[in-house]
C-alpha cells in the first residue's frame, strides 16, 4: 500500500497575515505599544508626552505629544508597512542601515498596531492651522480626513481594543496590575534616557508618574531626573560616571556599594539615548563591583553609552531592545573602568541609607512624636542584611582615659607591616577636627564596635569589617607594586584535607606564593603551610586553607588565581583581620579611623556591608524627642 504525499505549494501570504506576523514580533503586550508610540513622539521632537491607559492598556491607550506633527500625505504613509522618515539615505542614494540616530526606523510599529487593534491618529503639522485624522481597524484604513485643530503642533494616537483581531494573544497576557506595571517601567526607562522631555502617565484615571522637562543637560539636572525616577535615596547615594576612550563615552550614575538591591532589575543601559537590555551591562557592572559586594547583592546603575552610530548595530531585534557593538571589548572595558574610577573617587563614603535604617530601627515602638522621618523609607533596601539582633545583656563599653593619650607632633597612623595599628595622631581628649570625617574615638562596645565623636554627631565602626577592607586594599597595593612580603612560620602549619582539595591547592602553588602563601604537600591529603603574608599578623591558617580549597572548587579550572584575585585576596584579608572580641587601645582605635579616612572604599567591607554608621546629632535628638 503506497502513501500519497501532497507536495507543499508555495504561496504568498496575504497582507493581513503579514501584518499580524509583524505585530507578533513588535507588539508583545500593551507596554510594547506604549514604547513604540512614545519613541515615535521623541523622534518627532516632542518636549512633552502625555500617556494614559485603561484596563491595563487593553481597553484604551492614548499618547499625545507636542512634536512636529504630520501632513495628510505623511499621515497616510505612516500606516503603511516599511514606510519611515527616520532612515537616512547614503551618498549612493541607498538606505543607510549603519548610521541610525533615531529611536525608530523600521516602519513596522504603526501598521502592526493597526492590524490587531482599533487605531486612530489625529495630527497637526508645525506651522499649519489644519489637523487631519485617520483610522485603522484590523488593518483596514479609512483614509486621511480633516479634523478639529489640536491648537498646537503634535500628534494624538488612540488605540482601543488591543488584540481584538488576534484574541489568542490575550491568553498570554498577565494581570491588569502586571500590565500597568509594565507600562510604568517603559515610561520610567524612557524618562531616564531623555531628561529634556516631560513625561506624564495616567493609569485608569489616576496620575501615576509625572516629571517635567529639565532645563538643561547639566549633571545636576540629569541627577535630578534620575532621583525623580529611581527615588531620592538613589540621588543621595549616586556617584557620577563620566569617562571617554577612543570616541566612546560612558556617562550616568552608579550607587555606592552599600546602596544595593537583591536583584539586577535596577540596572539600566542606554546606547545613544536608546534604552536597551544587554548582557554586556550585567557582566561589566559585576566586574566593577566584584570586590565590593556579595554575590547576591546588586548595585543600582544607569549608564548611557555614546558612540558613533556606525560603531553599533541597532537592527538586531524587531523591538530594538538589543544592540551589537563593533568593539564590545572596548565598551565593556570602558564601563568597568568608569565605574571603578567613580568608586575610587568616593573614598570612605558610605550610603546615607545606612544611618537612616539604623535610626528607623532604633525608634521606640509606639513613638509618634511629630511626622515620621523620611529615613524610614530606606529600611527596606537594607533588609537583606537582616535586622539588628535584640540585646541579650547590658552593653559593655570600654572607655579609655583621655589622660593616657599623648599627642604626636609628627602623626603616623595606620597598619604596620605586621598588621598591627601604629599610634594615631589625635589624642582621645581632643575635639574632632574637620580633617577627620570619622571623628575621634571615645569608646569600644562589646570589644567589637568603636564609637567615635564627630563635629556634628557620632560614628559607630565595625572593627572587623573595617580592618578587613584596610588589609584587603593594602594587599592589592602590594601585589601591584612590589609583591606580597612573606613571613616564615617557626613551625609549619599542617592542614588535613581530602585528596581532591589538596590536589587543587598544590596545582596553584606558584600562584599562591605570589600572593604570599607558601605551601607544599605533606603526605596524602595534607598541606604544610610554611610562609604566610607578612601583612596578616594573626592569621587563621586552618580556616584560610579550607576556604581557599572551597573557592578553587568553585572556580573554572581554566581560570588563574590572578583572574580571581579579588576573591582570593578577600578570603585572606578576612582571615587576617582584627576579629570581633579583640580589645583595642585608644591609639589603636584612632589609628583605625585615620586609616579608614585615607583608604578608598573603606565605607564597606569586601562583601558590601557597611563598615560604619554615622548618626547626626540632630537625628539623635529627634529620636529622643528633643526636636
Amino acid at each position: 500500500m503506497s502513501l500519497s504525499v501532497t507536495k507543499p505549494v508555495i504561496r504568498r501570504l496575504s497582507p493581513e497575515t503579514i501584518n499580524r506576523i509583524a505585530a507578533g514580533e513588535v507588539v508583545e503586550r500593551p507596554a510594547s505599544v506604549i514604547k513604540e508610540l512614545v519613541e515615535n513622539a521623541l523622534d518627532a521632537g516632542a518636549r512633552r508626552i502625555d500617556i494614559s491607559a485603561e484596563g491595563g492598556g487593553l481597553s484604551r491607550l492614548v499618547i499625545e505629544d507636542d512634536g512636529k506633527g504630520m501632513s495628510p500625505e505623511e499621515l497616510e504613509l505612516c500606516i503603511e508597512r516599511h514606510a519611515t522618515s527616520k532612515l537616512p539615505v547614503g551618498d549612493d542614494g541607498a538606505d543607510d542601515l549603519l548610521n541610525i540616530g533615531t529611536m525608530g526606523f523600521r516602519g513596522e510599529a504603526i501598521p502592526s498596531i493597526g492590524s490587531i487593534a482599533r487605531l486612530s491618529i489625529v495630527t497637526q503639522a508645525r506651522g499649519e492651522g489644519d489637523a487631519w485624522t485617520i483610522t485603522v481597524e484590523g488593518g483596514v484604513s479609512s483614509g486621511a480626513a480633516p479634523a478639529a485643530p489640536l491648537g498646537r503642533s503634535g500628534t494624538r494616537v488612540e488605540v482601543r481594543d488591543l488584540f481584538y483581531a488576534t484574541p489568542a494573544r490575550l491568553k498570554f497576557l498577565k494581570s491588569e496590575r502586571s500590565e500597568n506595571q509594565g507600562i510604568s517601567d517603559v515610561i520610567k526607562r524612557l524618562a531616564m534616557s531623555r531628561p529634556d522631555v516631560g513625561f506624564f502617565l495616567t493609569l485608569d484615571g489616576r496620575k501615576r508618574f509625572s516629571v517635567a522637562a529639565e532645563t538643561d543637560d547639566s549633571v545636576e539636572c540629569r541627577k535630578a531626573r534620575m532621583a525623580a525616577v529611581l527615588g531620592t535615596d538613589f540621588g543621595d547615594n549616586a556617584l557620577e560616571v563620566d569617562q571617554e576612550r577612543e570616541g566612546v563615552r560612558v556617562t550616568g550614575f552608579a550607587s555606592l556599594p552599600t546602596y544595593s538591591r537583591g536583584n539586577s532589575l535596577h540596572q539600566y543601559l542606554f546606547v545613544n539615548g536608546r534604552p536597551v537590555r544587554d548582557k554586556l551591562l550585567g557582566g561589566a557592572v559585576r566586574g566593577a563591583y566584584q570586590d565590593f559586594l556579595a554575590r547576591d547583592r546588586y548595585p543600582v546603575v544607569a549608564l548611557n553609552v555614546e558612540l558613533p552610530t556606525d560603531q553599533v548595530d541597532v537592527n538586531v531585534h524587531p523591538a530594538k531592545a538589543e544592540v551589537r557593538f563593533r568593539d564590545a571589548a572596548l565598551v565593556r572595558g570602558l564601563i568597568v573602568g568608569s565605574l571603578r574610577h567613580a568608586l575610587a573617587a568616593a573614598g570612605h563614603r558610605a550610603s546615607t541609607t545606612v544611618s537612616g535604617f539604623a535610626l528607623g530601627a532604633a525608634r521606640p515602638e509606639g513613638f509618634n512624636s511629630g511626622p515620621r522621618p523620611a529615613y524610614q523609607s530606606a529600611a527596606s533596601h537594607l533588609a537583606g542584611w537582616g535586622s539588628p539582633p535584640a540585646p541579650t545583656e547590658p552593653a559593655q563599653a570600654e572607655v579609655f582615659d583621655p589622660g593616657l593619650s599623648v599627642r604626636m607632633e609628627t602623626p603616623a597612623s595606620g597598619l604596620d607591616t605586621q598588621g598591627a595599628f601604629t599610634p594615631s595622631a589625635p589624642p582621645a581628649a581632643a575635639q574632632p577636627e574637620p580633617s577627620w570625617p570619622l571623628g575621634v574615638a571615645r569608646a569600644q562596645l562589646h570589644e567589637t564596635y568603636v564609637v567615635a565623636q564627630t563635629g556634628d554627631g557620632i560614628v559607630i565602626v565595625d572593627q572587623h569589617a573595617a580592618h578587613e577592607r584596610l588589609v584587603y586594599e593594602r594587599m592589592k597595593k602590594m601585589i601591584a607594586e612590589t609583591g606580597v612580603q612573606r613571613q616564615r612560620l617557626l613551625v609549619p602549619e599542617i592542614v588535613d584535607l581530602d585528596e581532591n582539595e589538596a590536589r587543587r591547592l598544590l596545582e596553584r602553588t606558584d600562584e599562591l606564593a605570589e600572593l604570599g602563601l607558601v605551601i607544599e604537600a605533606f603526605g596524602s591529603g595534607a598541606i604544610a603551610v610554611r610562609e604566610t603574608p607578612a601583612l596578616l599578623k594573626k592569621l587563621d591558617v586552618q580556616g584560610l586553607i579550607r576556604d581557599l580549597a572551597d573557592d578553587l572548587a568553585a572556580y573554572d579550572q581554566a581560570l588563574s588565581l590572578k583572574e580571581k584575585l579579588e576573591d582570593v585576596v578577600g578570603t585572606m584579608a578576612c582571615h587576617g583581620s582584627v576579629r570581633s572580641g579583640r580589645r583595642l587601645t585608644g591609639d589603636e582605635m584612632n589609628a583605625l579611623l585615620r586609616e579608614m579616612e585615607a583608604t578608598p572604599h573603606s565605607g564597606q567591607c569586601n562583601h558590601g556591608r557597611p563598615t560604619y554608621v554615622e548618626l547626626k546629632l540632630a537625628d539623635i535628638e529627634r529620636l529622643f524627642g528633643r526636636r
